[in-house]
C-alpha cells in the first residue's frame, strides 16, 4: 500500500483536532460544574423536558447526516439535497428547542443570574448551542452548493467532515444531557 493512502486528508485533521480542543473545553466546564456543585449554595432542579425532544431532534439529524453522505457518495444528488437540506433545519429545530428550554427555566425562576447552577446550564448549554449553529452554518454552505446547477468536483471530503463534527455535536449533547441529568 502506498503511503498516500495512509494520509489523513488535512481537512478532516483539523476536524479531529477542533473537536478534540472542543472537547478539553466541556471537559473544563463539566469538572467546574461538579467542583461547585459541592459548595452549599447550589441549587438542584430537574431540566425541562423540552431538552429530551431536543435530544431526539439531534438525534435524528444525525441520522440524516448520515444517510446524505451515503446518498452523496452514491451520486444520489436529489437524495442528497433533501438529506442536507433535513439536517439543517433539525440542526436549526435543535437550538429553538434549546432556547425554549431556556425560556422555560426562566420562566421557573432560574434565569441566567439568579443561581449558580442555572448560570452553568445556561453557559454550557449556550456554548454547546453555539458549536451546532456553527455546524449548522455549515450545512447550510453545503445545501447552497448542492443547489447549483454546475457541480465542480464530487469529492465527499466536505460531506464527511461535516457529517464527523455533526456527529460530535450530537455525542457531546448527549454527554452533557446525562452529565446534568446525573450531577444535578
Amino acid at each position: 500500500m502506498s503511503a498516500s493512502k495512509n494520509k489523513i486528508h488535512p481537512h478532516k485533521y483539523s476536524m479531529w483536532i477542533a473537536m478534540a480542543s472542543i472537547t478539553m473545553m466541556f471537559i473544563g466546564f463539566t469538572s467546574a460544574y461538579v467542583v461547585k456543585r459541592a459548595q452549599a449554595n447550589w441549587l438542584s432542579f430537574n431540566l425541562p423536558g423540552i431538552f429530551w425532544v431536543s435530544t431526539a431532534v439531534i438525534l435524528t439529524s444525525s441520522l440524516t447526516i448520515h444517510l446524505a453522505l451515503r446518498q452523496f457518495k452514491a451520486r444520489n444528488m436529489s437524495s442528497y439535497k433533501q438529506l442536507i437540506t433535513l439536517t439543517a433545519l433539525l440542526g436549526i429545530a435543535f437550538a429553538v428547542c434549546q432556547i425554549i428550554g431556556f425560556t422555560d427555566m426562566k420562566n421557573h425562576g432560574l434565569a441566567l443570574d439568579t443561581t449558580v447552577s442555572a448560570s452553568f446550564i445556561y453557559v454550557i448549554v449556550g456554548a454547546h448551542i453555539l458549536h451546532v449553529l456553527g455546524g449548522v452554518v455549515v450545512l447550510v454552505i453545503m445545501f447552497a452548493r448542492a443547489y447549483r446547477t454546475r457541480i465542480r468536483t464530487y469529492s465527499p471530503v466536505p460531506i464527511e467532515v461535516a457529517a464527523t463534527y455533526w456527529h460530535f455535536v450530537d455525542g457531546l449533547w448527549i454527554y452533557l444531557l446525562i452529565f446534568f441529568s446525573l450531577a444535578r
